[in-house]
Order: C-alpha cells, then sequence, then structure tokens
C-alpha cells in the first residue's frame, strides 16, 4: 500500500458522460480524497458514501475534492449516484489497475478493499485509512487530516 509521504500514483479514468478525470486535473488546486470502496449499493458501501455526501460541503469548503472508485461500471455508478443525489465524482476502475497501483488488496482475497487517501494540492500522500468494516470512519478521518494542514 501506498505510505504517507509518497506521491500519489497517477490515473486516468473515464466519467459516464465520457469526460476523463485525472489526478493531475488537481494539482496545485485542490486537495484530494480519493476513496476506494468494495460495490455499489451494498449496505456499507451506501453508507459511506451518503457520509460523504452528507459532508461534502465541509470538503469543499476545506478545498478539498471526493473521488470515489470501484471496479463497478459507469451505468452502476449513474443509478448508484443518482438514487442517493452523490454530488462527488464516481470512477470505474474496471480492470483494477488503479486499486493495484494504490496497493489496495482485497479483503480475505475476495471483496475489493475499502481504503482513503487524502492527497495534498502537490500530489502527495498525507493520509491513509483502511478499515473494510468502518465504513462510515472514513468520512471523520479524511477531514481530520484535512484540517490539520489547511
Amino acid at each position: 500500500m501506498i505510505d504517507p509521504g509518497s506521491l500519489a500514483p497517477g490515473f486516468r479514468l473515464q466519467t459516464s458522460t465520457g469526460e476523463y478525470v485525472s489526478l493531475e486535473d488537481f494539482h496545485g488546486k485542490k486537495n484530494i480524497v480519493v476513496y476506494f470502496y468494495p460495490k455499489d449499493f451494498t449496505k456499507g458501501c451506501t453508507a459511506e458514501a451518503c457520509e460523504f455526501r452528507d459532508s461534502y460541503e465541509e470538503f469543499k469548503n476545506l478545498g478539498a475534492e471526493v473521488i470515489g472508485i470501484s471496479n463497478d461500471d459507469q451505468k452502476s455508478h449513474d443509478a448508484f449516484a443518482a438514487q442517493h443525489k452523490l454530488p462527488f465524482i464516481l470512477l470505474s476502475d474496471l480492470d483494477g489497475s488503479v486499486r493495484k497501483s494504490y496497493g489496495v488488496k482485497k479483503t480475505f482475497g475476495l471483496v475489493p478493499g475499502r481504503v482513503s487517501f487524502v492527497i495534498d494540492k502537490s500530489g502527495i500522500v498525507r493520509h491513509v485509512f483502511s478499515s473494510q468494516s468502518r465504513a462510515t470512519a472514513h468520512v471523520g478521518e479524511a477531514l481530520a487530516v484535512l484540517k490539520s494542514f489547511t
């Protein structure tokens, strides 16, 4: 797994509108919270996404953007975002290459891991939080770290 202090691996993934989002798009502009999650519409992932949604204004006030990444396709992401009114970016890592570049392992070798990375404007990982079972704790962890350096 990528350690704090390391340069965050770059990525370029497509959104459902056909646009591409890359980590480099935010360099020098915004801090980023990249959170990897197992699957749209599952209990823990829905709770986590809704917690990020409910705190999204606070993230924006801290100069941060939230990006959720899973192996689901964009059609699934669109339905998930629409049903739960998610205001942040969801990206599809269909082949798992971005997840792999960040070192996010599967839990018990089966379920894609749940890991959040707080990345500063320079592209440096400032904090890593990994917890499959404490899905909603990722939001508080990320906010506390952002508050410590913004």
